[in-house]
């Protein structure tokens, strides 16, 4: 199955989670989320939670990897 990646990295708050809002409306399964900042990671993971998602992050070389899904 193919997933679509959000690259939020060098977005300031809130940009990153508004960004992840706008691909869950369309990708409503799940989708990826890059951000290289903890508060990005922190929101995200709060906001996604909320909305009955699932998460599992993963360290990468040039970021973090939010995986996002249902």
């Amino acid at each position: 199955m193919k997933v679509n990646v959000v690259d939020a990295r060098g977005k300031a708050c809130p940009e990153p989670v508004l960004l992840t809002k706008k691909a869950l409306e369309i990708y409503k399964n799940g989708i990826d989320v890059l951000v290289d900042n903890v508060t990005a990671r922190e929101n995200i993971k709060r906001f996604v939670k909320s909305l009955g998602y699932n998460i599992n992050e993963k360290e990468e070389l040039d970021g973090i990897l939010l995986e996002i899904r249902k």
